[in-house]
């Protein structure tokens, strides 16, 4: 058995197809087959059903592919105590972000982390909370920033700031007359969602819960949705509808005053943002850099909690 072998059937089982996987290990899928099959025959198992168009994981499978993901992290774990014994702010830290987070935190984040830290450059990614999780989970990512709730077995979270959110809406628009704008008003309005699988689009349907009832046009069934938040400003922009976005992505930044942003009134909706991590992960100083750097940003609009460390404003 090796750690390249637990890899490709790691690969393997998150990707159920042996080409996708093989593509993601940046091996020939031969390469890959050969060394699966040599680690079944080692083990005496049949760890993948394999289908004409996708791969099933036998019982027994799903148990190994569990464990390798376990020596996988425990071994780069190994790697990272070795490297803390020299210096723990120094080397990569690869922390991931939700798509609604990423965008407006890392352009403050990392040039203050380059102050604090030099030596530990940031390797950033966005996807969603599922993926987030998972690859956080494999050890594949060091830290993840995420809204809570997030309930992960052996991972940590930390609160660290409450983010309001905001209505954004065409600059004619009639609620622009407003001060504030009720939750509850929105559902007379054709609202801009992103599409599903976004954790924020779930806490707008929270404040609104009959937001996502609207057509988009005559005999549709369909919810206008956009892809990304800038997405869906463009289309606020173009007069499409109204939407709600976190505040640090509300922004009335077009030329021409094409758009107009207004706080909710009382309660006002708003998610509760914290850095996750696992709690085998052997850089706790290297953690607690990158917590100070967040609370150092200077978003403007978020409320900090968890014991602020040179909050924000």
């Amino acid at each position: 058995m090796t750690l390249t072998e637990f890899r490709y059937i790691v690969a393997v089982a998150r990707e159920r197809h042996f080409g996708r996987a093989a593509a993601a290990c940046n091996v020939s899928q031969p390469t890959l087959s050969v060394a699966v099959r040599k680690l079944e025959d080692e083990l005496g198992v049949t760890l993948f059903e394999r289908g004409r168009s996708e791969i099933g994981i036998t019982p027994i499978g799903r148990q190994i592919v569990e464990q390798a993901r376990r020596v996988l992290a425990e071994t780069a774990s190994l790697r990272q105590l070795a490297e803390q014994s020299q210096d723990p702010l120094s080397g990569p830290l690869r922390v991931g972000a939700i798509h609604t987070i990423g965008p407006y935190l890392f352009p403050h984040l990392i040039p203050l982390l380059r102050e604090s830290a030099p030596r530990m450059p940031l390797v950033v990614e966005e996807n969603f909370t599922a993926t987030l999780a998972e690859r956080l989970r494999q050890g594949e990512l060091d830290a993840i920033i995420v809204a809570l709730p997030f309930e992960q077995p052996s991972i940590e979270t930390r609160p660290l700031y409450d983010e309001p959110f905001r209505v954004v809406l065409p600059a004619n628009h009639p609620w622009t007359a407003f001060d504030r704008i009720p939750a509850a008003d929105l559902s007379r309005e054709q609202v801009l969602l992103l599409g599903a699988g976004h954790c924020f689009r779930d806490q707008v349907l929270a404040a609104c819960p009959d937001c996502g009832g609207h057509v988009d046009s005559p005999g549709g069934d369909r919810q206008l949705e956009g892809s990304s938040l800038e997405t869906i400003r463009h289309m606020v922009a173009s007069g499409m509808g109204v939407t709600v976005l976190p505040c640090t992505a509300a922004r009335e930044d077009y030329e021409r005053g094409l758009l107009a942003v207004r706080p909710f009134d009382d309660p006002v909706p708003r998610r509760r943002v914290a850095l996750a991590w696992r709690r085998s992960f052997p850089r706790p100083d290297a953690l607690a850099a990158l917590e100070a750097a967040i609370r150092a940003c200077e978003l403007g609009c978020v409320e900090p909690v968890g014991g602020a460390v040179n909050a924000c404003g």
